[in-house]
């Protein structure tokens, strides 16, 4: 397994790698760590039943509170602590959200990823790795080197113990783009899974670094992201 491809250049967006490495039709999804549920939303078109649990009460609640397909149910609960029956699920997503489980606890997690999923059933773990422009911003104010790197070692782990056998690996770059730094800040430094608290320093040289990428219609990066594909062997 490999943490990262530096020579990676196919640029997509998460949705259609989504869509070669799953088939989705009629399966029972389990989504863990939902944010936003701009995924959760996606998936439903195709997916027979959604189950998107997120920690952030805040974001719950909104998720709750808003319009949603009849297909998807939105509850609280972590990854190290399904709220499921054992071999309920055909699908497990997580997207960008392994690394905001609590290091002491990604090896429950995946023991319950492992629980919850059918035979046969497929573990889609998508991670943004730790390289780039956007990455160069971000760890001025929030440096997730040290998780990153324990969310892989998970992985590695989950596979050596013959928890989840590995499928493949895809490495691609996410498009992002930004307006301006207002729509930064609303994005990404007011988010209510973490906070972030900058001094007016730190304000100042996170602005002055994204500045760096302002051109006519706004900054735009490529994510490095990588995406390991996982199956439940046995029963």
């Amino acid at each position: 397994m490999r943490i990262a491809d530096p020579n990676v250049s196919r640029v997509a967006d998460e949705g259609e790698v989504l869509s070669e490495r799953l088939s989705l039709p009629g399966a029972k999804v389990l989504e863990l760590g939902c944010g936003k549920a701009d995924k959760t939303r996606l998936i439903a078109r195709t997916a027979g039943s959604v189950l998107a649990l997120e920690v952030d009460s805040t974001q719950l609640a909104i998720n709750k509170a808003s319009e949603k397909p009849d297909n998807v149910q939105f509850e609280y609960g972590g990854a190290e602590n399904i709220p499921a029956e054992d071999a309920r699920f055909d699908i497990v997503l997580m997207f960008k959200s392994l690394h905001h489980v609590p290091t002491e606890l990604m090896d429950d997690a995946f023991a319950e990823i492992r629980r919850v999923l059918k035979p046969g059933g497929l573990a889609y773990i998508s991670e943004p790795v730790y390289a780039g422009d956007f990455n160069d911003i971000l760890r001025l104010f929030h440096d997730e080197k040290a998780v990153r790197e324990a969310a892989f070692a998970a992985e590695v782990r989950a596979v050596s113990t013959q928890r989840l056998s590995l499928v493949s690996q895809t490495f691609f770059l996410q498009p992002t783009h930004f307006d301006d730094f207002s729509q930064f800040e609303n994005r990404i430094l007011k988010v209510t899974h973490t906070d972030h608290s900058l001094s007016p320093a730190l304000h100042a040289a996170v602005r002055a670094k994204f500045d760096r990428h302002m051109a006519a219609g706004g900054a735009s990066f490529h994510i490095p992201i990588r995406v390991d594909l996982f199956r439940k062997d046995g029963p």
